[in-house]
């Protein structure tokens, strides 16, 4: 797994590119595909600084009140 991606921005939750075992784990045991999976742009400005690349899998990890964090994943697209 790539370092994690954190702005200095409170708002903008921690971003994290899976590697490619991470990637293929979550595929199996989701049972799901690269197309299923919601998108996200390459050129966000959440992973723009990032080194991803179209294909790529994004893990977010957003803070919440009544789960303490909740994990998002995102396939990487060209804008």
């Amino acid at each position: 797994m790539s370092a994690p991606k954190q702005t200095k921005h409170e708002l903008i939750p921690l971003h994290e590119k899976l590697s490619e075992q991470e990637k293929e784990k979550l595929f199996s045991e989701l049972n799901v595909n690269f197309k299923d999976m919601p998108k996200i742009f390459r050129n966000d400005t959440a992973v723009a600084e990032m080194d991803v690349k179209v294909g790529d899998i994004i893990r977010i990890t957003r803070k919440s009140a009544t789960a303490k964090e909740t994990v998002f994943f995102r396939g990487v697209v060209d804008a």
